[in-house]
């Protein structure tokens, strides 16, 4: 009984998550590419505790903005860690001009930059971060075309109603070509 209540939970999320804009395309569970996330704008909230202290009221920040101001969800969401931080892509049908900062929501405009993904299966927890994140920083360690250009960054497909074990999601590293006296 419990198999087929997770079952229609997932189906139920994935359906929700299917009617949502997608910033960019998934990278495969345990597949590490590299690729290019496209200029985009976004609308972000922060806190000076560490994210997984402070996830639900970044969250609650950033839902009540885009209820206020009629904005579709999309996905992934987008993470720092610590401090804290929260990114909501904004979907192309918003008009961006119209909408203004407020006391607890910032906007902001991403240029395109390349990154360094691994994919991920599992809750949305600091375990599966750093594990992910060390893989990352143990393949950029073995090879000499791409550096690290930033700390990771946490990227999230699913919405809370996705069962832990469903959910996926990425880590990303920024990363640049090495210069060419490194290539060997």
């Amino acid at each position: 009984m419990k198999y087929f209540f997770l079952y229609g939970i997932a189906l139920l999320s994935s359906h929700l998550m299917s009617a949502y804009e997608s910033a960019f395309p998934k990278t495969d569970v345990g597949q590490i590419e590299i690729k290019t996330i496209p200029a985009a704008r976004l609308i972000a909230t922060h806190s000076e505790h560490h994210y997984f202290e402070a996830n639900n009221a970044l969250f609650r920040r950033l839902f009540r903005y885009i209820q206020a101001n009629d904005i579709a969800m999309t996905t992934p969401v987008e993470a720092v860690l610590d401090p804290a931080g929260m990114y909501f892509y904004l979907g192309c049908d918003v008009v961006y001009t119209a909408l203004e900062d407020s006391d607890e929501v910032s906007l902001i405009e991403y240029p395109e930059r390349t990154v360094l993904s691994i994919g991920v299966r599992g809750s949305y927890n600091a375990k599966h971060f750093n594990q992910a994140r060390d893989t990352l920083l143990t393949h950029l360690a073995t090879q000499n075309k791409w550096i690290a250009t930033g700390p990771a960054r946490a990227i999230y497909w699913n919405g809370p109603f996705m069962p832990g074990v469903l959910k996926r999601s990425e880590v990303h590293i920024p990363v640049k070509p090495a210069p060419k006296a490194l290539q060997i």
